[in-house]
Order: C-alpha cells, then structure tokens, then sequence
C-alpha cells in the first residue's frame, strides 16, 4: 500500500486497497496473531476475520496514520479480543506437531541443536505476559521502531522502552533458570 499516495488510495476500489494489503502484510499479520494464540488454524481463521473487518471499516479510515498502522492495531485489538472471549477460554484446539526439515548439506548435529535453542526461545517468549510478548515480536520479529511501535499499541514510547526492558530481564531469568 505504499506504493500509492493517500489521494490515490482513497480513489482505489476498496476491493483493491484489501487485495494489497493481504498480498503486503497477509503472513505478518499471521505471524502477529500466533504470537497471541500459538495455533497455527486459529490464527488463520483470525487472520482472515482481521482482515473482514479491516474492509468494514475501510470507508472510515481517516489517513491519520499508515495503513500498515492501523491493520496492525486492528489485528492486535482482534487477538486480545479473541484471547478474552468464552472460546478462548473454555475450548482447547490441538495441533498436530510440525516436523522441521533437515538439510542434507548442513551438519545435522548443529541444526538440532540450533533447533533446541530456538523452541526454547519461542517457548520462553510464548510464557511472557502478552503486554511483554507483542513488543518484543514488534522489536525482533518485525523489526519496528520504538516509535513505530508506541504508534501500534497506542502507547508512550517510554512506555514501550521499559516493556521492552522487562521483557528482556523476564527471558533472561527463565532461560537462565532453564
């Protein structure tokens, strides 16, 4: 959506502004949504919902910031909306195990163990509370800005510095305990 200027947006055919959107930001917003829901078919049912109500409300966007912005807002609110309903609380959806493919070339050995530290990681970040989960996604997943990303949680930047740093101490903490 960057491609065009906010005069030419608000002349593309909703149709259009959506069809790009998904095509620019379709797997970031699904990445965005697992770091909530840490379920791959729930996160796609919610990225596709996310993405209805983005053109419900395209006629009432008002340009005061980027799109980018605004869908990630609208896909956050979705989530932690998500996160508080009775289905989140009281249904619990399984997921079959996805087997990570090794590389014949690579040294087999390094890629375990490369691969232990990884889920250890995600599995640190996954226990976060999710004011601490989703600035550090928006930080090293999606490389964004502190200023970017007070803009998307609709905080100070301040603010975001010290989740940021409690984050940080958090994971430090656990993967030391671990």
């Amino acid at each position: 959506m960057g491609s065009y200027s906010i005069i030419q947006a608000k002349l593309l055919p909703y149709e259009t502004i959506i069809d790009e959107l998904m095509n620019d930001y379709g797997q970031d917003i699904l990445q965005l949504v697992m770091q909530y829901v840490h379920n791959l078919p729930i996160a796609e049912d919610l990225t596709q919902e996310i993405f209805v109500k983005c053109y419900k409300a395209l006629p009432t966007f008002q340009f005061n910031s980027s799109m980018k912005t605004w869908l990630w807002r609208i896909a956050i609110n979705h989530s932690k909306d998500y996160l508080k309903s009775w289905y989140a609380k009281n249904v619990h959806v399984t997921e079959e195990n996805i087997f990570t493919q090794v590389n014949s070339g690579d040294c087999v050995e390094q890629q375990v163990i490369q691969q232990q530290q990884d889920d250890e990681l995600a599995r640190a970040v996954f226990a976060l509370p999710v004011k601490y989960r989703e600035v550090i996604y928006l930080c090293y997943y999606e490389e964004q800005s502190m200023k970017e990303i007070a803009d998307v949680l609709q905080l100070n930047e301040s603010t975001v510095k010290t989740r940021l740093r409690k984050a940080k101490q958090s994971l430090k903490k656990r993967l030391e305990r671990d």
